[in-house]
Parts: C-alpha cells; sequence; structure tokens
C-alpha cells in the first residue's frame, strides 16, 4: 500500500473510468490481506456483525468482482451495485471527471452494470461475508418500485444486506421516489415483502439524496420509522456545487460534500430520535472525519472518493485513528461515540 502515490501518479494519467478498470483488474490480480482487530471497533449493527466500521460505498465495485478482495483490505463491510435488473450500459462516455484540486469526482454514469442473473451467480460463490447488495432500477423501467421490490427477493438469499437506491441524480425520474406519496408506496412494498409468511429477514437500507429539503427530510424520517426498513445510508451524492468550478452534470462526491452530508446525517439521527441506525457517507478522507460522522449519529460509515485520493491505507489510517478517538475520549467501544454530537 505504501506504493499508491507512484499508482495514482500513473492511474491519473488515464481516464477516470479507465483507471477504475484498470484497479478492478489489479485487484483481480493481486490480493492484499489486511486487517485491524480490536474490541473497540467491533459492533452488531441490524443483526450482522462488524469487525469494523469503515465500509467500501456502492459504486467501485459494481458487478461483484472482486467483493472478497475488497473486505481483505481492511474494511468491515462492502457494497456491490448499484445492479438494475436488466443489464444496462449507462450514459454516453465520457462519465467520470477528477477535480483534483476539490479532492471530488463528479459522475453521471448511470447505473451501468452487468444485471441481477450475473451478479448474483458471482455472489453466490463467495458467501455473504458482509457484502451487501446496492440495488437501483432501470433507466427505460415502467415500475421502479417494481424494480426495488423484485431486486429485494432476487439478491435476498446471498447478500448479508440490501440498499435500496432512489438518490442518484443519473436516471431521470429516480429521485421522484423521496416524494412522500411515492415514497410510502415503496416502503408499503418492503412491509409487505417483510411480512409475509416466508418473509424477507435480511436488514433493508434506503439511501437517500442530500438535496432533500428540510421539510420533507423530517416527514420521510418519520415514515421511515412507522415501516420495517432496518436503516438509511446518508448520503448519495449531490446535484449542488457549492464552489466548485466545474460545468459537468452528475453527482458530486468528495471532500467538498462532507459538511453538508455531515449536517444532513445529525438531523436525520435527531429526526428518528437514534432508533433505526445510520451509514454517514459522503467525503470522508481522515480517521478525523469518520470519528466526525460518528459523533454526529453514524454507526457505520463508508468511502468511496477518498480512497480514489489517498490509496488503501485510508482504511487502515481511519481504522487505527477511530481507536485512539474513542480511548481518549474514554469510550470501551465506538457505538458510545454514536450521536454524541447531536442535540
Amino acid at each position: 500500500m505504501f506504493f499508491y502515490p507512484l499508482l495514482r501518479s500513473l492511474l491519473f494519467y488515464f481516464d477516470a473510468e479507465l483507471a477504475h478498470r484498470i484497479t478492478i483488474n489489479l485487484l483481480k490480480t493481486y490480493q492484499i490481506k489486511n486487517s485491524i482487530e480490536h474490541q473497540s471497533l467491533r459492533s452488531n449493527i441490524f443483526g450482522l456483525n462488524f469487525p469494523n466500521p469503515v465500509g467500501l460505498a456502492a459504486g467501485f465495485d459494481k458487478n461483484s468482482e472482486v467483493p472478497k478482495n475488497i473486505i481483505n483490505l481492511g474494511f468491515g463491510f462492502s457494497e456491490v451495485g448499484t445492479v438494475t435488473p436488466l443489464p444496462q450500459k449507462g450514459n454516453s462516455k465520457p462519465r467520470v471527471f477528477r477535480l483534483k484540486n476539490n479532492q471530488a469526482i463528479i459522475n453521471r454514469l448511470g447505473f451501468n452494470n452487468d444485471g441481477f442473473e450475473i451478479v448474483k451467480k458471482r455472489l453466490g460463490k463467495i458467501g455473504k461475508n458482509n457484502i451487501g447488495v446496492n440495488i437501483g432500477a432501470n433507466k427505460n423501467s415502467e415500475d421502479f418500485i417494481n424494480d426495488y421490490l423484485k431486486g429485494i427477493e432476487f439478491f435476498s438469499s446471498v447478500a448479508s444486506y440490501l440498499t435500496i437506491n432512489i438518490s442518484s441524480p443519473n436516471t431521470p425520474g429516480l429521485r421522484d421516489l423521496e416524494a412522500i406519496e411515492n415514497f410510502s408506496l415503496l416502503l408499503n412494498g418492503i412491509d409487505e415483502l417483510k411480512t409475509k409468511s416466508t418473509g424477507i429477514k435480511l436488514p433493508i437500507l434506503i439511501k437517500i439524496s442530500p438535496d432533500i429539503n428540510q421539510d420533507d427530510l423530517e416527514i420521510l424520517c418519520e415514515r421511515v420509522l412507522s415501516s420495517s426498513v432496518d436503516g438509511l445510508i446518508i448520503s448519495n451524492t449531490t446535484i449542488s456545487r457549492y464552489s466548485i468550478d466545474s460545468s459537468e452534470e452528475g453527482g458530486l462526491s468528495g471532500q467538498p460534500i462532507f459538511e453538508s452530508s455531515t449536517s444532513m446525517l445529525n438531523k436525520v439521527y435527531k429526526y428518528t430520535e437514534g432508533k433505526i441506525p445510520l451509514v454517514g457517507v459522503g467525503g470522508i478522507d481522515s480517521a478525523e472525519k469518520a470519528y466526525k460522522k460518528i459523533k454526529n449519529g453514524a454507526s457505520l460509515i463508508q468511502l468511496y472518493t477518498g480512497l480514489v485520493y489517498k490509496g488503501p491505507k485510508l482504511i487502515t489510517e481511519i481504522n487505527k485513528g477511530l481507536i485512539k478517538f474513542i480511548e481518549k475520549d474514554g469510550f470501551k467501544n465506538i457505538s458510545e461515540a454514536v450521536g454524541v454530537e447531536v442535540n
């Protein structure tokens, strides 16, 4: 991992999407085993045991090509996808853009993936291993909600947990599912699946947009609390640009969204009264930022863009840093720090 700065300089000579493909192939070829075992990092969240709270967000291992190799890097969990019922190519290229000065990325991929069948077949060969599946809807689908419900049933036997991704800005109409009426229909469908006699037993999370207004966010949280949904992921990429100087369309991730996504996390923890687990995502590239997410309500965190810029050593740095922060604050376990900065 010490050679990543050199590798990154080489990868950054290539188009971002090609560099990603090269990275996946490297992980297939070279397996790195790294783990940090420490009692203070272990937790049981929605019935799953996590050796540490640091996970890889969806979008990197879209097609479940290297899930076990990713866990071996030191992650406590990983999320494959986003996967749609039918394979699709996504939006036209180029569609991924590095903003190096901002340590950020803009993408408008559009759920390019191999589809349910192929991804399930790959997952079935490796066991669950704290690997979640992020489910999406096909761009030309006539019934987005049905795509999600179909995905829940389809992957329930091979995933550790499922994430319903209704918050990508790159599929037209997808974020309409965050409108309360549509959102309620989705939750009703999930509730029905989980209460059948042969009901779905694994945890189901929903990944929401950072661009929801505060009033809608509070109502959405109230609706989640009255449903069988097990957790929320806060949050996806944003269409806001803050002070970023770029005209590219798509979702922005990385350093610029840390403050806004953490503020949203704080609000959601408050609105849900700490009753359901939250996964904090957005701009995490240090142990300090990871701990900030946890103190603002995250039981688990996820990385992606920070990993692009800092490499796999970031995983170890965050876990070691969290151990120190926990000890400094007098906690015995990371769970004691969750939400301590929420008033």
